[in-house]
């Protein structure tokens, strides 16, 4: 079997120094290998990196095309702990240059969203669930 993890996530960038910037602009803590030809940011649940188009098209062995659309095939989210922490999130978000598609606004299902897309479209969501259970670390385990 398979273990049932995500422990990695790569955003494939057009442009990472330009990238780069945004995440720490959220104030994200940076790997000591960062550099801008390779990002990576510490998260509580998975390590998140930037890696450039052309190189993860070589590393695949495929073409990777991207236009200037907004993704249809992820989305990522960050998960906080109370709800008004969804506001100060998409307060910190808009500063770091990030585009909010949705404001803030309390969901049908009790809890309280907001969505934003970073310089290169890649869409988030910043969510409050009230049922969602937290480990130490900080990463959601369920909801």
């Amino acid at each position: 079997m398979m273990p049932a993890r995500v422990s990695l996530v790569t955003i494939v960038t057009q442009d990472l120094p330009k990238l780069r910037l945004f995440y720490q602009g959220l104030g994200w803590e940076e790997s000591k290998i960062s550099s801008d030809t390779y990002a990576v940011f510490k998260t509580a649940g998975v390590i998140l990196t930037l890696f450039p188009v052309a190189k993860m098209a070589a590393e695949m062995q495929v073409e990777l095309v991207s236009d200037d659309h907004y993704s249809a095939g992820v989305t990522l989210a960050v998960n906080v702990y109370q709800k008004e922490e969804v506001d100060k999130a998409i307060k910190i978000v808009r500063n770091a240059g990030g585009t909010i598609l949705r404001e803030p606004s309390d969901a049908f299902w009790g809890g309280r969203t907001a969505y934003f897309a970073d310089p290169e479209k890649n869409l988030w969501e910043v969510a409050w669930n009230p049922a969602a259970v937290f480990d130490e670390r900080g990463a959601m385990l369920e909801f």
